[in-house]
């Protein structure tokens, strides 16, 4: 009979000891959830906010734009100029570490302007409400982050399900050339991705992460470095969709490669924070200089051997 009481005894004991674990793992989670809700934001609405402003056209236009990323360090982006009128595409150029993730940041007060001023639609940046500026922008990183969820809800992520139908999910898996390789999976569109999109190539991210930001209709899209793990044969039939279902709206572009810019309306080369050349495609090829050079570089390399 001991031995009996002993074998009864035993797997409470053992479960007393993994609810302990499961304890101790809860804690520290819960301990790491706290400190992010304890964050205080550190850029917010200013007094100056005008909530009257409800909308946003699209119209950028950035005058002496001064940043550093701390008061005495060195300047990533030194007396920037530049104008985009609502409804153009503008391409970004430039070595590593020339800016252009930093100015583009800035435009969606990722944040705050050390010296000179930022205007959306002719509004002192800091003057639009900062949901309206931020929902009026579809951004896609380089390194995209995914969510441990389903293909189909990282695509509507922020949005009400009830507002998105199915067809229009997969019509924008479509337009970014990512729907026949999500049918391929067994379970489509209900696909569990795993943590940070694990399962999924680079280039899946990238262009699940372009379906995001098509998906809310943006009035401003910003494409940084969106097609650096994309074949070139790939990335040119997205971006032939993406400026179709854009069409009438702003988008800028970042990239290395000449191909990925080539058809916007204007191109700027950022050099140690400043911009050194600009115009469109045709113009700066004539100029002989960065982008001349680059654009030379590529048409080499894309030749075949």
């Amino acid at each position: 009979s001991m031995t009996l009481y002993i074998n009864l005894l035993i797997w409470p004991v053992m479960a007393i000891g993994w609810v302990f674990t499961l304890l101790q793992r809860g804690v520290a989670s819960s301990k790491r959830i706290l400190e992010l809700l304890k964050t205080e934001p550190e850029i917010f609405d200013s007094k100056r906010v005008d909530m009257n402003i409800k909308k946003v056209d699209g119209g950028i236009e950035a005058k002496n734009l001064t940043f550093s990323y701390s008061r005495d360090g060195a300047k990533v982006l030194d007396n920037v100029n530049l104008k985009i009128p609502a409804g153009s595409t503008l391409g970004i150029m430039g070595k590593p570490g020339s800016g252009k993730s930093t100015m583009v940041s800035l435009f969606f007060r990722l944040f705050p302007v050390d010296d000179g001023e930022i205007l959306i639609d002719g509004h002192e940046i800091s003057r639009l409400p900062l949901n309206v500026l931020r929902r009026s922008i579809g951004y896609v990183p380089q390194e995209p982050f995914l969510f441990s969820e389903t293909i189909r809800n990282n695509i509507i992520i922020g949005l009400d399900e009830a507002s998105v139908s199915m067809s229009e999910i997969e019509r924008i898996a479509k337009l970014t050339a990512i729907y026949g390789e999500i049918i391929d999976f067994a379970d489509k569109f209900d696909t569990l991705i795993g943590e940070r999109g694990v399962t999924l190539s680079g280039g899946q991210k990238q262009r699940l992460s372009i379906a995001r930001a098509l998906i809310i209709k943006p009035k401003i899209l910003i494409l940084d470095g969106a097609f650096s793990s994309v074949d070139a044969s790939t990335e040119q039939e997205v971006l032939r969709n993406v400026f179709s279902e854009i069409g009438g709206r702003t988008m800028i572009i970042i990239s290395h490669r000449v191909s990925t810019v080539k058809d916007c309306d204007s191109i700027i080369v950022l050099d140690k924070g400043s911009i050194r050349e600009r115009g469109s495609h045709d113009s700066l090829v004539s100029k002989k200089g960065y982008y001349s050079k680059l654009y030379e570089l590529q048409k080499l390399e894309e030749k075949p051997v």
